[in-house]
């Protein structure tokens, strides 16, 4: 199965910025050395997040562009909703 996700940045001003990437390390370094999206360049550093992996590019470019149609607001809700579970799973791992 190809790995395809989408995936969230806060950039250094606070913003966010949202993108697709089938390697998640790669392309946050890629942003980092400042040869990103021309969005993220001026507003370095910046990190990761929230991401989700899709089965197919075009689910995953579905999904990205959904995103993209959310409010600030209704972003950093996806994002603490997923933080939230992740330390849901995480404790129940450690029992």
């Amino acid at each position: 199965m190809d790995k395809h996700y989408i995936y969230i940045l806060k950039c250094n001003d606070n913003t966010l910025y949202t993108g697709y990437t089938t390697d998640l390390d790669k392309r946050l370094t890629v942003h980092n050395s400042g040869k990103g999206a021309k969005y993220t360049r001026h507003r370095l550093p910046v990190i990761r997040v929230y991401s989700e992996r899709h089965p197919t590019k075009s689910a995953a470019m579905q999904r990205e562009y959904a995103i993209k149609q959310l409010t600030r607001n209704e972003k950093l809700q996806l994002i603490k909703e997923a933080a939230h579970e992740y330390t849901l799973s995480s404790r129940n791992a450690d029992r």
